[in-house]
């Protein structure tokens, strides 16, 4: 349903955008129909943003009208807290401020980016290469930074073996992003349907979880298991694949609890750890990255008008792989 939102007035350190494109994320999904709780209605989602800069406050000096930038998951934190000052507001001990669905520093629900503009702290607006394909950019700053951040901090590179459980819009970045860092990247994915994207991905290695005979195969083989996946699965199953020290690291966030049982985590003395965005450091980290090394989701291009048909698609797997709105549509 169309509407209208109200912005705040641009302060001395905000920065307006017009927005161009904004992702559609599993999370978007899961906000408007309350699977994580209760929801601050009406609301617009979207937090993957990419646009230009139409004005600036009269104390910004990180970004100039014309510049091609980007917002992700959240547009404020407290800046004081030691999580904060170590560059990982993501974590901040006080809370981030989402970019919807959030109290914002003036007490309103902040409001996201399925939407024409954003005011934004220039702090939390990131600066988008133009080598990375304006239309394929929007993914990058929630799907690109989630797979980003837990292969950096978990040392993917050469001579690390890395699996990416499912091959969707998170899942896709993970093996691109793997790949380029080095690592031997495996997909472990409910069915073959997608191996030949994953190949042409990357990947040296495809497998079926469906099948039984994928777990016997592989057990303890990884270094590093990134679950992407938003729904519940067997992590048992999963841990028993990590080698010694291996880690598995979740950034899908199903609404269900995923038991595990201590006896996985014995053998091989594995980890099972969680893993949230990046920092805005580590965000601009991972848009250079990207842009030096040619990476860019995969993504179908929509109007704002097929959004409802779109996260049906996205609940049923059916898009490769990340759908994107032009904010055109909404003009």
């Amino acid at each position: 349903m169309r509407t209208t939102i109200e912005r705040r007035d641009l302060g001395p350190r905000d920065v307006l955008i017009e927005i161009r494109y904004a992702g559609i994320c599993h999370s978007d999904i899961h906000t408007v129909r309350g699977d994580w709780g209760q929801v601050p209605y009406p609301l617009t989602v979207g937090h993957e943003i990419v646009g230009h800069v139409t004005e600036v406050g009269a104390e910004v000096t990180k970004h100039a009208v014309g510049d091609r930038v980007g917002v992700g998951c959240m547009v404020n934190s407290c800046r004081e807290c030691e999580n904060c000052r170590a560059g990982l507001e993501q974590y901040c001990l006080k809370g981030n401020v989402g970019t919807y669905a959030g109290i914002d520093r003036d007490g309103t629900v902040t409001q996201g980016g399925y939407s024409t503009h954003v005011v934004v702290d220039e702090d939390f607006v990131l600066r988008v290469p133009q080598a990375i394909p304006v239309e394929a950019a929007a993914p990058l700053l929630c799907a690109g930074i989630t797979t980003y951040s837990p292969l950096a901090h978990w040392n993917a590179g050469p001579g690390k073996k890395v699996a990416v459980v499912g091959m969707g819009g998170l899942g896709h970045m993970a093996v691109k992003i793997a790949v380029a860092m080095g690592a031997e990247v495996t997909v472990l994915s409910q069915t073959l349907s997608k191996k030949d994207d994953g190949l042409a991905f990357g990947a040296e290695h495809y497998h079926a979880t469906s099948d039984p005979a994928t777990f016997e195969a592989l057990a303890n083989t990884f270094d590093l298991i990134v679950n992407t996946v938003s729904a519940p699965i067997d992590i048992n199953a999963y841990l028993r694949l990590l080698r010694l020290d291996g880690t598995l690291v979740s950034v899908g966030a199903p609404p269900q609890p995923l038991p595990v049982q201590a006896f996985a985590l014995f053998g091989n003395r594995r980890s099972f750890a969680g893993s949230s965005i990046g920092g805005i450091a580590e965000t601009q980290q991972m848009l250079d990255f990207c842009a030096e090394r040619g990476i860019a989701p995969e993504v179908e291009v929509i109007d704002a008008d097929a959004v409802n048909e779109a996260y049906e698609r996205v609940l049923k797997s059916d898009v490769r792989y990340r759908f994107v709105i032009d904010i055109d549509s909404l003009r």
